[in-house]
């Protein structure tokens, strides 16, 4: 996952990649699987000046692929907080 994000803040994509549904594009995650168990971290690379981390997680459900709802909510959430950030610090869009 850091091997990820270095690639993203060095103007690369990792090849696990990918974008997070219902976000448009620039809202990337990646997964990786450790002692049976599933992390996921998303970030973004929206900004010319900046990659966001937005969130990292543990993936509980054993079932479904689905990101949970409560997972995306907090993504949402610090997504607008990533946006103002860089407004704020960066003057751009």
């Amino acid at each position: 996952m850091g091997f990820a994000i270095y690639q993203a803040q060095t103007g690369f994509r990792h090849r696990d990649a990918k974008s997070l549904k219902g976000f448009g594009s620039g809202v990337l995650e990646v997964v990786s699987r450790y002692d049976g168990d599933t992390f996921r971290a998303v970030y973004t690379v929206r900004f010319e000046a900046a990659v966001y981390v937005l969130h990292a997680f543990q993936k509980k459900a054993k079932r479904s692929v689905t990101t949970p709802k409560r997972e995306l909510d907090v993504v949402r959430q610090r997504l607008r907080a990533a946006e103002r950030h860089y407004r704020d610090t960066h003057g751009g869009d």
